[in-house]
């Protein structure tokens, strides 16, 4: 496990509960699908504000499993949104060098969505730069769920041994395999709450939380939840003065 300490300004992975988006229009008497689309111009902006930074992956919490209980006007609304970004963003993605990819069960989602979001991946695979993971339909306890169950399959047909099991080895069986586990979780909209997002992923990241709304979080905001970052001293069981000593466990 790598130590990080206060000098490191910027996290390489960021996970971000973008929160806020129905309240910023109601705030402004505009319909809740409204709020989605200023969202939508929010996450563009910070996308490209942390490939800039040198952060190496991203992942973006933009629709739970539990989101599915919305107002089915709301839902549908969600699903074109989804679609009509995906077409408008694909090329930009892959100007800017930034490797998209989905992570949760995206069965439930209409056909032609699914094949649009296997376009992008496909689009942006050969990309270098930043890693964009999108959370849709994606819920934390799902993932877990689904690695226990991979787990179980192979230890029922004699595949693997349970008491050879170990956490790297769980965690490449999870949807964020292949990337490093987020150093700082973010989310807007004054809630303080992880809302079944990355369970397992979040064991030693840095919570911030802010009351600035999804669509109004920016270059500027997202600058000031780096600097809370770098003030932080992370020690991974430690005392800080191994940390500040340089001493690894």
């Amino acid at each position: 496990m790598t130590n990080t300490t206060s000098t490191d300004a910027v996290p390489r992975h960021v996970a971000i509960v973008m929160d806020g988006n129905g309240r910023w229009a109601k705030a402004r008497y505009l319909p809740r699908l409204m709020g989605h689309h200023r969202g939508v111009e929010a996450a563009r902006k910070v996308i490209r504000a942390c490939s800039s930074a040198g952060v190496e992956c991203l992942t973006l919490f933009a629709f739970s499993s539990e989101n599915w209980r919305r107002p089915e006007e709301e839902v549908s609304g969600l699903m074109s949104l989804f679609m009509t970004a995906l077409e408008r963003e694909s090329a930009a993605l892959f100007r800017h060098n930034v490797r998209m990819a989905f992570i949760g069960d995206r069965s439930e989602f209409s056909a032609s969505l699914q094949d649009k979001i296997q376009q992008v991946e496909a689009m942006t695979a050969s990309c270098t730069g930043m890693r964009l993971l999108i959370a849709a339909n994606y819920g934390g306890r799902w993932d877990i769920l689904q690695a226990v169950r991979t787990l179980a399959t192979q230890i029922a047909a004699g595949e693997l041994d349970a008491a050879m099991l170990n956490e790297p080895m769980f965690g490449r069986l999870l949807s964020t395999a292949g990337v490093p586990e987020p150093d700082l979780f973010i989310r807007t909209g004054g809630e303080k709450r992880i809302s079944n997002f990355l369970m397992w992923q979040l064991a030693y990241a840095e919570l911030y939380f802010t009351d600035v709304l999804w669509p109004e979080f920016d270059e500027n905001a997202l600058s000031e939840a780096f600097k809370d970052f770098a003030r932080r001293q992370r020690r991974f069981g430690m005392t800080g003065e191994q940390v500040s000593g340089g001493k690894h466990a």
